[in-house]
């Protein structure tokens, strides 16, 4: 399966949701490659924190921001179990070639109405490949959701006037994940028992159990 984990919203966890799917998936004993397709390089960076904290690598990763995604992920995914593409923000051409490679797109936002809205251009580029690719699937993620409470219901209309589900696991606000994304670790790493471990899960088997 290609997954692309695609907002043109900063700060909404882009990366720290594509780099949990992988490793949860990688721990669970799939094959799994990383397409680390924002010219930013975030994904590279907490990689290269951790070889050189001499950690075993979990899952593979390049390096591909390119307006040839689409011609080229293909061929990567035929190697492995899953492919995920960390997709760049606000980079129309290249998000356009990361939705031409992808059987399923995930949407981080955040749970505010203005972060759920600032998401129509993405779902407008979604609606375009689909013109090419109708198998397409797209889901919100809900990220960066605040402890103990919940979604506001003005969010989840925002969220079903906009024609895409948002999926049921969500990932919270917590410390963890920025240690994680800091440090070349996965959530999992730092504390087995930490609640994001189990939020990561449900994520990732929901991701699956709704594969085309």
């Amino acid at each position: 399966m290609i997954v692309a984990v695609l907002t043109q919203k900063g700060g909404a966890g882009k990366t720290t949701v594509a780099l949990h799917l992988a490793g949860e998936w990688a721990r669970a004993g799939a094959s799994v490659l990383l397409v680390d397709a924002d010219p930013q390089a975030s994904a590279q960076d907490w990689a290269e924190q951790r070889a050189r904290a001499g950690r075993r690598r979990l899952f593979g990763m390049v390096g591909l921001a390119r307006e040839t995604l689409h011609r080229e992920v293909p061929d990567l995914a035929r190697g492995v179990t899953h492919v995920v593409i960390d997709g760049p923000p606000r980079t129309t051409a290249l998000v356009r070639s990361a939705l031409l490679a992808a059987e399923r797109v995930l949407v981080p936002v955040q749970p505010s109405g203005f972060d759920v809205w600032a998401s129509q251009a993405m779902l407008d580029l979604v609606a375009e490949a689909r013109v090419y690719r109708p198998e397409l699937k797209a889901h919100f993620v809900v990220n960066r959701r605040v402890v103990r409470t919940r979604i506001a219901r003005e969010v989840q209309r925002a969220i079903a006037s906009l024609g895409v589900p948002a999926l049921e696991a969500s990932l919270a606000q917590r410390v963890i994940y920025a240690e994680a994304a800091g440090s070349g670790l996965l959530a999992q790493e730092i504390d087995r028992a930490s609640p994001a471990v189990r939020e990561v899960a449900a994520l990732a088997a929901e991701v699956l159990r709704g594969r085309p």
